[in-house]
């Protein structure tokens, strides 16, 4: 894989699936969300993303039929392997049964044998077009990162010329970027950071020091950092700079000199055209200053990002 310097990309975790914790999600997409609905809704987001120059789109096996949905779109556009560099991630297993009011929508698993089941479902569906694979949600306490049948597959994986990485997940990001740098086997990792989740910040730097790749996740919080739930410190900055709420924040973190693919989430193609328009935002030191304070604990992060409903 190419080294990325500071791009944008496209994750499809909200348009893959009927229900998602998204922020205002119910107004974007309506109650029409059949598959032929958000197959079309999909690919209408990545045409416009292509057209903006998006060339990474992140997938996983547990975005119900994200990868479905893009393959099709590959070979409706005729997109030759690598004009679109694609990630996808195993260890989660889409359990929703296509219904809103599922029990549970997802079922995690990082064994090996997972990820061979899992990588073989994914190679059929995509193919020579697959760049990079991910252990999806990885923590220390999973003991995936010690596990060496898990770890010698990935090698293979990675042997045979696709890329492998690892996102991670909950208040112990950065033990688990550490720990995954200390295995030398990685080539990107996948995290979140945003003005409220700021923790793993120093260990992307470390990995990114170290040759990783650095993809981030959740840059605008699942919506708390858009205008249905920024902060009024965020809203007055973006006025004060004439951009939105979610631009700023995706600023932010296109200004990590450490993050190389800053992910939008977008599930519309207005939101994608804001969320892009943060390649042109001057992120500084003013801002900076001006939005420290929106920082919260780790624990108090992802406590209320556990507690957003699924619509």
């Amino acid at each position: 894989m190419r080294k990325w310097l500071q791009e944008m990309g496209l994750g499809l975790a909200a348009v893959g699936r009927p229900a998602y914790i998204t922020l205002g999600r119910d107004e974007d997409l309506g109650g029409d969300r059949d598959v032929a609905a958000m197959r079309a809704r999909t690919w209408e987001v990545l045409d416009a993303a292509r057209a903006a120059g998006v060339r990474y789109v992140d997938v996983a096996r547990s975005y119900g039929l994200a990868e479905e949905f893009l393959a099709g779109w590959l070979a409706d556009r005729g997109i030759r392997p690598g004009e679109v560099e694609v990630g996808s991630k195993w260890g989660y297993e889409y359990v929703g049964g296509w219904r809103m009011d599922a029990g549970r929508h997802e079922e995690k698993d990082l064994s090996a044998a997972r990820l061979r089941h899992q990588l073989g479902e994914t190679r059929e569906l995509l193919g020579a077009h697959l760049s990079l694979y991910q252990i999806h949600s990885a923590t220390v306490e999973s003991g995936v990162l010690d596990d060496e049948e898990v770890l010698g597959e990935l090698r293979a994986l990675r042997a045979e010329g696709v890329a492998v990485g690892l996102s991670t997940t909950g208040p112990r990001q950065a033990a688990t970027i550490d720990r995954a740098v200390a295995t030398g086997l990685f080539d990107t990792v996948q995290s979140t950071w945003n003005l409220l989740e700021r923790t793993a910040g120093e260990a992307l730097a470390r990995a990114h020091a170290a040759g990783l790749a650095v993809i981030v996740k959740e840059g605008v919080a699942n919506g708390r950092l858009t205008v249905r739930g920024a902060p009024p410190a965020l809203v007055l900055a973006a006025r004060e700079r004439g951009v939105t709420a979610d631009a700023l924040a995706l600023a932010a973190a296109l200004a990590r000199p450490w993050a190389g693919i800053v992910l939008s989430g977008a599930a519309t193609t207005a939101q994608l055209a804001e969320n892009l328009t943060a390649l042109a935002v001057t992120w500084d030191d003013e801002a900076e200053e001006a939005l420290a304070g929106l920082a919260e604990d780790a624990e108090t992060y992802w406590s209320r990002r556990a507690a957003l409903p699924w619509a």
